[in-house]
């Protein structure tokens, strides 16, 4: 496991047991997530979760800018669907890693399968209309 080191912010290795220790709810934004009878997260609190998640290029997270299609959640393994802005998008890798780390963190994921996919292709349109208004806001005809 990897933190950030809060004065250099260079990432340092966790042991397994240092992480367990610090998973008491204090520092996991997802510990008061919405699970199902067995303890699992749901597939809503996967899509909320993965707001977490930035589009480095654009700056507002994957599920506003409507990314995200498909979240299903089979045996503690995230299976997420998404899309990107396109595809050739150069920092596609540092997504998945994001995404992964995110969902994996959730109650009761112990596993998380990104499927990137180009079909349907992304449009402007399918960003959520608040997104829009801060991306106008930023200067992006949209």
């Amino acid at each position: 496991m990897s933190t950030t080191d809060p004065i250099t912010g260079w990432p340092t290795e966790d042991t397994d047991e240092a992480f367990e220790a610090r998973q008491d709810g204090s520092e996991n934004p997802f510990s008061d997530a919405e699970v199902d009878e067995n303890g699992v997260a749901t597939p809503a609190a996967c899509r909320e979760a993965m707001k977490a998640v930035l589009d480095p290029e654009i700056g507002l997270n994957v599920v506003d800018l409507g990314l995200v299609y498909e979240i299903v959640v089979n045996d503690n393994t995230a299976h997420m669907r998404m899309t990107l802005t396109s595809m050739g998008c150069p920092l596609t890798e540092l997504i998945h890693q994001q995404a992964t780390l995110v969902l994996t963190r959730l109650p009761g994921i112990d596993d998380a399968e990104v499927e990137f996919v180009f079909s349907p292709p992304w449009t402007t349109d399918m960003i959520d209309p608040d997104a829009k208004e801060e991306l106008r806001a930023m200067g992006f005809n949209v």
